[in-house]
């Protein structure tokens, strides 16, 4: 089972309603035995309240992803490892079940650096190369950007790799789809919506389904389009369906492999062809 809670909270990271957010309970982010349509008597102002703190400590907005990446960037010259992902979904999806596990990533000199889309990987390996010597370079991405990734890293020399195992050897790891994909597995479909009917985002879902377009498609698929269907939104349940899965020990492979994979505090520096 999980490790209790640390009690710190890493810099960047969120401001929690409770001491245990990955406790069960009825608070942000967690499954209660209330109806699934009790947003039929939740406010605007409560719902937009719990939607601001399940990004607190996080930047939103259309600048969002510059500044994101501009305030990882300021940390990983003391970093003893560096977690390359594609987005700010990604970003707070690993720190919260980082913090959910009683891992504090600041005092263990991790840094997740968003890089604003698979396309920059390339960019990023250039820029953070002379790091290699003395961090450990690793990464997250989706399905279908792990051939981006690839080609990155081979021409970045940071191993040769050919296949999805060959990525994971060097310390990149792959979601399948993607990542509301894993998290939505792992939590479920009746998990997800009692965590939608929580945010009072239940009924907005319903009419998604209702839709020509996506009625009677699998529940699972309509999840992922109303959970992508908003950037706010996408960042919001990213942390909230972390916490459901690390409460649930069922946190996605990829995410728990990439965890467990920087938290050795001697890590060995990454691996290139010409070392």
């Amino acid at each position: 089972m999980m490790a209790a809670m640390a009690t710190a909270r890493p810099a960047g990271m969120f401001l929690d309603l409770k001491d245990d957010p990955c406790e069960a309970g009825p608070t942000l982010g967690h499954v209660s035995e209330q109806p699934l349509d009790r947003e039929t008597t939740m406010d605007v102002a409560h719902r937009r309240e719990l939607a601001r703190r399940a990004l607190d400590g996080y930047v939103s907005g259309p600048a969002a992803p510059i500044r994101a990446t501009a305030r990882a960037l300021g940390k990983v010259d003391s970093a003893v490892a560096v977690v390359l992902v594609e987005g700010i979904s990604d970003q707070i999806a690993l720190e919260t079940a980082a913090v959910c596990r009683g891992r504090d990533l600041e005092a263990e000199r991790v840094v997740i650096v968003p890089i604003g889309g698979a396309h920059a990987i390339g960019r990023f390996l250039t820029r953070l190369g002379p790091l290699r010597t003395r961090a450990r370079l690793v990464g997250l991405c989706d399905l279908h950007e792990a051939e981006i990734f690839r080609r990155g890293l081979v021409t970045a020399n940071v191993g040769s790799p050919r296949t999805q195992a060959d990525l994971e050897d060097v310390g990149f790891y792959v979601c399948v789809d993607d990542l509301e994909d894993e998290l939505i597995r792992a939590v479920g479909g009746e998990g997800v919506e009692a965590l939608l009917g929580s945010q009072g985002d239940l009924g907005s879902f319903r009419s998604l389904q209702s839709q020509p377009a996506w009625r009677g498609r699998e529940a699972e698929v309509q999840m992922r389009r109303f959970l992508g269907s908003g950037s706010r939104r996408k960042l919001r349940y990213a942390r909230l369906l972390a916490e459901a899965a690390v409460a649930r020990d069922a946190l996605p492979r990829p995410l728990d492999a990439l965890l467990n994979a920087v938290a050795c505090t001697d890590l060995p520096p990454t691996r290139t062809t010409e070392s």
